[in-house]
């Protein structure tokens, strides 16, 4: 490929990811306020075109025009950079997201360390919200937000460590190759194009990670939830005590930048969660060869990467749904629950998690042994999370305390002597 076609490729996807952060910010934006009025019986946007659909629309116009009113005793250089900042890095991170086997930066091989060390940026652009408006309530907003995203980080990370490792496994063994790849070598892969094609190899068709790592699943979407501060981890945002967070002072395009980043947020978690666990862009008939031998080389190539990103899109989008099923089910945790949860229930939880499938997976069995007791294994894990999920982590509808958790009981002082 010569450098006008890898110029080509980086605009077009970049391109893409633009329009799609913003495409999608306006569908989820109308999603979540019907979806929620739907369950809460209510109508919802309802007067502005069939259904109010044109409310999608007419929000960010009306956000693009709107007086952008500022606090003269806030930060001035600190207040404006922070929406840019928590906003630059959701589009950085859509273009390694393989939607198909065109619409990525498929030579990028560290696609996995990119998106972590991405995601990290949106602490700053939180922390600097708060600082800059110099207000008692959206800097403790800030912090809020600040000590939950770095908490939930850790375990978000861990948790992607058995999808690596199962890479290792399901591709073949290495050889001496200049450039070993996937299809080469056995070692595992931290790119996102490569993880899916590793769920499409010949030798195991359709093993979709989430069948071996339903635990990495489950544990990567509750720190997902809790990255992008959806309910029940919106504690930043407690309109009973901290009005709206950190976002209390800003309003117009400013506003608008942190909403487009929330919902951006939102999509990359659903998005990197399709890519790693349910098979990223693969379907019944995903050989690109069934498709140019039909149709010709370019028309082949463009209906199958068609077809490639609408089933990622609508793999991600029932992803999407669960997280606004969720905003609209449960209730908002305490801050001690909160940070509880994360160092001592998820992360303990996401090491046992490693442990166990790099144990089983060296185990000196054939690889569909392997792979099924492992999954196995996983699955039973997860039930028993499950099944005593309450009553370790203490997140009860009382508050009460698991019985390993609570303080010991502080002695009476004793009267003094008269």
């Amino acid at each position: 490929m010569d450098v006008g076609q890898l110029a080509t490729h980086f605009i077009v996807t970049f391109l893409f990811a633009l329009l799609f952060v913003i495409i999608s910010a306006m569908i989820l934006s109308y999603l979540d306020r019907k979806f929620q009025a739907f369950v809460q019986d209510r109508w919802g946007p309802l007067h502005y075109g069939p259904q109010g659909i044109m409310q999608a629309m007419l929000d960010p116009m009306k956000l693009f025009l709107k007086e952008d009113v500022r606090a003269q005793a806030t930060d001035s250089v600190v207040f404006r950079l922070a929406p840019m900042i928590f906003f630059a890095p959701v589009v950085t991170a859509f273009v390694v997201l393989p939607f198909s086997p065109y619409l990525t930066a498929g030579a990028l091989g560290t696609g996995i360390i990119l998106y972590v060390a991405l995601s990290s940026i949106d602490v700053l652009g939180v922390f600097m919200a708060g600082w800059g408006s110099n207000n008692k309530y959206a800097l403790i907003g800030g912090l809020r937000a600040a000590a939950q995203m770095i908490s939930y980080e850790l375990p978000l990370v861990l948790s992607l460590v058995g999808v690596v490792l199962l890479t290792s496994v399901v591709a073949p063994s290495c050889t001496l190759a200049a450039r070993p790849d996937l299809s080469t070598c056995g070692v595992g892969s931290i790119s996102f194009t490569q993880i899916v094609a590793a769920q499409m190899l010949p030798q195991t068709p359709w093993l979709w990670f989430v069948l071996v790592q339903p635990l990495g699943l489950f544990i990567y979407y509750i720190c997902g939830l809790a990255e992008t501060n959806r309910s029940p981890f919106d504690l930043p945002e407690a309109e009973s005590e901290l009005v709206a967070g950190y976002l209390t002072e800003y309003s117009g395009l400013r506003w608008a930048l942190f909403f487009l980043g929330e919902y951006g947020n939102m999509t990359i978690v659903a998005a990197v969660a399709t890519a790693l666990f349910l098979g990223g862009w693969s379907f019944p008939g995903a050989a690109i060869g069934f498709w140019t031998t039909h149709f010709g080389a370019v028309a082949g190539q463009l209906i199958f990467n068609a077809l490639a990103t609408a089933v990622f899109i609508i793999k991600m989008y029932v992803l999407l749904l669960i997280f606004i099923w969720i905003r609209a089910t449960l209730p908002r945790l305490r801050a001690d629950q909160l940070m509880r949860f994360a160092w001592l229930f998820l992360i303990p939880l996401t090491l046992i998690n490693i442990l166990l499938t790099a144990g089983l997976l060296l185990l000196p069995f054939g690889l569909p042994w392997r792979l099924l007791l492992a999954g196995a294994a996983n699955w039973l894990l997860l039930a028993l999370v499950f099944a005593t999920f309450r009553k370790v982590t203490g997140v009860s509808p009382t508050g009460k305390l698991p019985r390993w958790f609570r303080p010991a009981p502080m002695e009476a002082p004793q009267a003094l002597d008269q």
